[in-house]
């Protein structure tokens, strides 16, 4: 991972960075910086890693659907203070890609909470745009697929299909190029292989 890299590109795209070597200094910085809010929580092997969840829920209501499942956790999170989420891939250009099945992550991820951090590993990282998206559909998707016990073509190959099963996950693909206006995001880059 060149951080050098990715924080002048992501900078130059309004994004905030910080780099951490471990992911159990990643979760420090955020236990320092929220106190008292409320926080949702997208849909992310990367947090559940960092167990994220358990240590914010110390100090702050917390909401993810992985916990509590049903509309309201979708609504609460949205409307949080904070939004923590990962990506799916991470193009070193300055772009954030992601993938949804349901849309309450790349929602919250664009507008509503005042606060939105990304917590990227170095495994999400590729050099450009399109290299991202294959990532994001090839290996994420995938991943997830088999995770969630999906009957799609990419959980028994482990690439994308562009399939139309009905158990498909990929619906919606969202690249991010800047902050939303108005909006407060930071990137926490991981020097660790986090999630998918």
């Amino acid at each position: 991972m060149d951080y050098t890299v990715l924080k002048k590109n992501f900078e130059d795209h309004r994004f905030q960075t910080s780099y951490f070597e471990t992911k159990e200094e990643a979760a420090s910085y955020l236990k320092e910086q929220i106190v008292g809010k409320s926080v949702g929580f997208g849909g992310s092997v990367t947090t559940r890693e960092m167990g994220l969840y358990e240590m914010l829920g110390e100090n702050n209501q917390v909401y993810w659907h992985w916990e509590v499942p049903g509309p309201e956790t979708y609504r609460n999170a949205h409307n949080a203070d904070v939004y923590i989420l990962s990506a799916n891939g991470v193009a070193e250009t300055g772009e954030i890609i992601n993938i949804d099945g349901t849309g309450n992550r790349l929602a919250a991820s664009i507008f509503g909470p005042k606060k939105v951090y990304y917590i990227v590993g170095k495994n999400k990282i590729a050099p450009d745009i399109p290299s991202a998206i294959k990532r994001a559909k090839d290996i994420a998707a995938a991943k997830n697929a088999v995770r969630l016990n999906r009957k799609t073509p990419c959980a028994a190959t482990g690439v994308c299909h562009n399939c139309s099963s009905p158990d498909r996950i990929c619906g919606m693909t969202l690249i991010v190029e800047r902050p939303g206006t108005g909006m407060d995001v930071e990137i926490l880059f991981v020097n660790e292989e986090l999630g998918y």
